[in-house]
């Protein structure tokens, strides 16, 4: 059901939500209208100057009491997200957890620095930048990770005054939207405040994503989507905020330490099945260390356990039969049948996918060119460094990473890759694509853990 000004709201139509793992039904998700949209976005519309007009340690207070709630029912999430996202247990706690800490992070930078007073441009003037909000979020989620993506622009958005409708992901409604509308219900939100109309992306989103209503539209997912998203917001000036895939590289030089390198490839490339927009997609490795790469990357795949998450397995399904045929049909059977060699997997089970390593890719592959979504691990070999790295350029990516024994070289490497991230000796997990800075300049981490969100994101001065 919808969650909107306030109330629950029964559909008329609904839909089954499936267990991943069993395809057991556990639950249902109604099918929301544009008319849901709309009467979600005028709720908004109305609650937004009422809520902004509160104190921030107010406004901190709702998002105290919204963690709270989601925090006494954090081990039911866990297994819920397991469930529902397909994911296993380690991954969840992940997912549950960051959710919970971006609410408290916007708890307390909601009631920081709200400006800041500038150099005045002529003596005797007194110049001052207030953020003030920008009014109703339209807020479009993924499946893959739909606590932690949609809290790290509910929070914020929510701490800085703005008001809400999220339209979470049709494959995920429950834990990425409903228990979400439970939290914000039990925390006592003003009406209107914040609310989640369920639905499929054809109906639900394509209304909420063209609505005018909104002072700004949030996406996370595919470039296809993102892409067309953008085209029909730039014809009205339409403002959006966008998170969209990329075919992310590997790169293995040849002083690599190989054994790292493979152990850390797993995790850029599987978590999660490799579902995740920050997964490695490509393994561009120098010759010298291609052939110990690839056995360290088999020898260790092959160790790896596929099955339901809550039997202690490594890997749990795919989120869905038209995921797992794209990666097989559209992605490992094409490149195989262009040249590429199977090193292990390449074979499934309903949605249980075995890791897989591809040798000899060529960038004429899909499983160079294409974003994988998937367990695949695209292994290609370049003559030099200098190769390696024109193999890795040209293709749009967010995070990246680089291996060299050599830490300066390593870093000069990561220089040259042109993507929002690039981690040296080290793979994504340890970082996230979260609560990136705006700016014109890439954000290159080693390392380092970032800082919380930049405040201009859900605000304008």
């Amino acid at each position: 059901m919808h969650y909107i000004d306030g109330a629950f709201v029964p559909a008329v139509e609904t839909a089954p939500v499936h267990e991943k793992a069993t395809g057991a039904e556990i639950g249902r998700y109604a099918l929301g209208t544009a008319a849901d949209v709309d009467r979600a976005v005028e709720a908004a519309r109305r609650a937004q100057p009422g809520w902004a007009a509160l104190g921030a340690p107010e406004r901190a207070a709702y998002l105290t009491a919204f963690a709270d709630h989601l925090r006494s029912r954090y081990d039911e999430l866990v297994e819920l997200s397991m469930r529902e996202t397909g994911g296993v247990r380690a991954k969840a706690v992940d997912e549950v957890s960051a959710g919970l800490k971006q609410l408290a992070i916007s708890a307390v930078e909601a009631c920081g620095t709200a400006g800041e007073v500038l150099q005045p441009y002529k003596a005797g003037k007194l110049s001052l930048s207030r953020a003030v909000p920008l009014g109703v979020l339209g807020i479009i989620t993924p499946w893959n990770y739909p606590v932690n993506l949609a809290m790290r622009a509910v929070a914020p958005g929510l701490a800085f005054g703005n008001t809400i409708v999220l339209k979470p992901a049709e494959l995920t409604p429950i834990i990425g939207g409903r228990v979400l509308a439970e939290a914000a219900d039990a925390a006592g939100l003003p009406p209107g405040v914040f609310n989640v109309v369920e639905g499929d992306g054809p109906e639900a989103g394509h209304a909420l994503a063209e609505h005018r209503g909104l002072d700004l539209l949030d996406f996370t997912g595919s470039r296809e989507v993102g892409t067309a998203i953008a085209v029909s917001a730039a014809r009205d000036l339409r403002p959006v905020r966008l998170e969209l895939g990329g075919s992310n590289a590997f790169v293995v030089l040849d002083d690599a330490d190989v054994e790292l390198a493979a152990s850390c490839a797993l995790i850029a490339s599987l978590e999660f099945q490799g579902q995740t927009c920050i997964s490695a997609s490509r393994h561009i490795v120098l010759e010298p260390v291609a052939d110990a790469y690839v056995a360290a990357l088999t020898r260790k795949a092959e160790a790896l356990t596929v099955g339901n998450p809550f039997d202690g397995v490594d890997l749990g399904p795919l989120i869905s039969e038209a995921q797992r045929d794209r990666v097989h049909e559209r992605i490992v059977l094409p490149s195989v049948a262009k040249g590429a060699l199977v090193a292990t997997g390449a074979t499934y089970d309903g949605l249980f996918y075995r890791p897989t390593v591809l040798t000899g890719v060529t960038p004429d592959m899909p499983a160079f060119a294409e974003e994988i979504f998937g367990p695949v691990l695209p292994v290609t070999v370049a003559a030099t460094e200098e190769e390696a790295i024109g193999l890795v350029n040209g293709y749009p990516m967010l995070m990246n990473s680089v291996f060299s024994r050599d830490l300066m070289r390593g870093m000069a490497v990561a220089e040259r890759l042109n993507a929002g991230e690039v981690h040296v000796n080290d793979a994504h997990a340890r970082h996230g694509a979260e609560n990136q800075m705006p700016g014109f300049t890439r954000r290159q981490w080693i390392g380092v853990q970032r800082g919380p969100l930049d405040l201009p994101e859900w605000t304008r001065r």
